[in-house]
């Protein structure tokens, strides 16, 4: 695996491996990588020739007070990972390759951006944005993979790549989980044992959400309440949001008629962690 970290040479590389009849896919990472990358990885190499991953914590997504300077990263230990995965290429910019002197042009995705997390964390999505914006100009990937943890985010890329024609094929892969169903997330490392073990609570709610969903619970109101009951019976959680939407605007739904994203999010010690289930669908419904 090469590492690169010249945006000009990653594109001169990329064009000419389009000459050659290359399939390119692409995996945009903020590195302390976990299962849930991998699993994108292993998408990418096993459907193209070539597989590029990105390493860039984005500074223009995080707020100032959020933890951009204590953000996990190991570069060593991410290399390790992605060469035993057989991953061709690593793009590693530093922020002044990304945003160098002078820089001055972000990307919005209205009204999707309003909701859920962007409603909390005011100008992030502008920031994911640009960023992954970008990253595909750069890399000219043919094919990129998201999780499902983002759906958000998810969504808010795929209306990105609508509206502005990008010629990618986007695909978002099912949330991969520790053992006890806590989604896998580089902020995990943030809690502390007790933490950890109460952290769980996300899980059991979603579940309690598809259970009530499956005997035939439609009324969002009672599926909050669920969701609630679980999460307010663990006293070291702080509950940011629950929300029940649907899955073209994010729009919130009384009654549940067709597929529903229920989407969590609490604050436990310095950890925001956040989780979601499709009632009536799954990862695919993020794709298109």
């Amino acid at each position: 695996m090469k590492i690169i970290k010249d945006i000009k040479e990653i594109q001169n590389l990329t064009e000419n491996l389009r000459k050659e009849g290359k399939s390119i896919g692409f995996v945009p990472t903020m590195g302390y990588l976990h299962e849930g990358h991998l699993s994108l990885v292993r998408e990418s190499i096993k459907e193209n020739s070539i597989t590029f991953v990105s390493i860039f914590v984005n500074p223009t997504q995080f707020g100032p007070a959020e933890d951009f300077s204590s953000y996990p990263r190991d570069l060593e230990r991410d290399r390790d990972l992605l060469e035993n995965e057989g991953v061709d290429y690593l793009f590693y910019p530093t922020s002044k390759t990304m945003y160098p002197s002078g820089y001055s042009t972000f990307v919005n995705v209205n009204l999707l951006d309003e909701t859920l997390c962007g409603r909390r964390r005011e100008g992030h999505f502008r920031g994911v944005v640009t960023v992954v914006l970008k990253l595909f100009n750069i890399v000219q990937p043919h094919s990129t993979y998201f999780g499902q943890k983002d759906a958000q985010q998810a969504l808010i890329i795929r209306q990105m790549i609508e509206d502005l024609n990008l010629n990618i094929r986007f695909r978002v892969l099912p949330i991969i989980r520790e053992k006890d169903g806590l989604a896998m997330s580089s902020r995990n490392r943030y809690l502390t044992a007790d933490e950890r073990e109460q952290a769980v609570a996300l899980y059991k709610s979603l579940k309690k959400a598809e259970e009530l969903f499956e005997r035939g619970e439609r009324r969002s109101l009672k599926i909050k309440q669920e969701i609630l009951k679980i999460l307010y019976s663990h006293d070291l959680l702080k509950i940011d949001y629950v929300e029940i939407v649907d899955l073209a605007k994010l729009r919130p739904l009384n009654i549940i008629k067709d597929k529903a994203l229920v989407a969590v999010a609490v604050y436990l010690g310095k950890a925001r962690l956040i989780d979601n289930t499709i009632l009536g669908g799954n990862n695919e419904d993020l794709c298109s």
